[in-house]
């Protein structure tokens, strides 16, 4: 069982976390950050995955989600994925305060910023304002954060019938759509009604020039994600390569998969993918 701990961020919100020990001698931390209106707690089988294989794993519910949101908003669910006092500034820099405790109670071990979706895209911003924070980067689901690259329609668009769910998109399995909508912790309002417009227009940038240091980097995106697909996630792993100036930026695109690629029907494809290039970036230690 993990460990839940606490801390509280800048605005006086406690941001939950919980962390997962490494089986045997640890090899090296994963930061893990999931996507809009979800929560850590449905990242379970990458979790284990990653804990066997030696890593400790970091996952917090972020500002307004899961377990930090319910508590934020006084218990209401109507409410989950609405970020309170600060925006997504405020939410950015509860991640960055997680990242400073991990550093901390662990600071002879590599350091892995694994982001999903949204967390993705957090993650391209905390990389662009600390590159000198993370050994190694991995973004799932993940987009060229342009007006262009970034798709703002309803993302279920490809797959409105009549008896649609409203969550095919994220996955091909549909055990993964009846589990999120029956999560308590989940919300399906779209991205742009939960921010509000102001706030959604601050997910926009691309990659920093001349990034300080140069970080490995993993893309994992299914070739049917609605979110930015494999046409975004390459443009943007080459805005990393031509302007950011990295040399080691690795895209797999996963056939017929859509956007959870890690709750898709080849996740275990997936999850064996992400270790063997973890296994090549943070090698075990004696």
């Amino acid at each position: 069982m993990p460990q839940t701990s606490e801390f509280t961020d800048a605005y006086g919100v406690a941001i939950v976390y919980d962390v997962h020990a490494a089986v045997g001698k640890p090899r090296g931390v994963v930061q893990l950050l999931h996507g809009v209106g979800e929560h850590a707690g449905r990242y379970g089988a990458l979790i284990d995955a990653l804990t066997t294989d030696g890593f400790i794993v970091y996952a917090d519910d972020h500002r307004g989600h899961g377990r930090t949101g319910i508590r934020q908003h006084d218990g209401k669910p109507a409410r989950l994925g609405k970020l309170g006092k600060g925006g997504l500034r405020a939410a950015k820099e509860a991640i960055w305060q997680l990242t400073g405790i991990i550093r901390d109670e662990h600071p002879d071990l590599p350091l892995v910023l694994l982001g999903h979706s949204w967390g993705s895209f957090l993650a391209q911003m905390l990389v662009n304002e600390h590159p000198d924070a993370w050994d190694a980067v991995i973004l799932s689901g993940s987009a060229l954060r342009t007006p262009r690259d970034l798709n703002a329609a309803p993302l279920n668009a490809r797959w409105e019938v009549a008896d649609a769910t409203g969550y095919e998109w994220l996955s091909r399995d549909s055990a993964v759509w009846k589990e999120f909508g029956d999560d308590p912790l989940t919300t399906n309002v779209p991205l742009l009604k939960l921010f509000g417009p102001i706030e959604a227009l601050k997910l926009y940038g691309r990659p920093a020039k001349n990034l300080s240091r140069d970080i490995p980097m993993l893309f994992l995106v299914g070739r049917d994600d609605p979110v930015g697909g494999p046409h975004s996630v390459h443009k943007l792993a080459d805005e990393y390569r031509s302007r950011s100036g990295l040399t080691d930026v690795t895209t797999l695109v996963y056939p017929d998969a859509r956007h959870e690629i890690f709750n898709e029907l080849q996740q275990d494809e997936v999850r064996a993918d992400v270790l063997a290039w973890l296994g090549k970036h943070i090698p075990a230690r004696d």
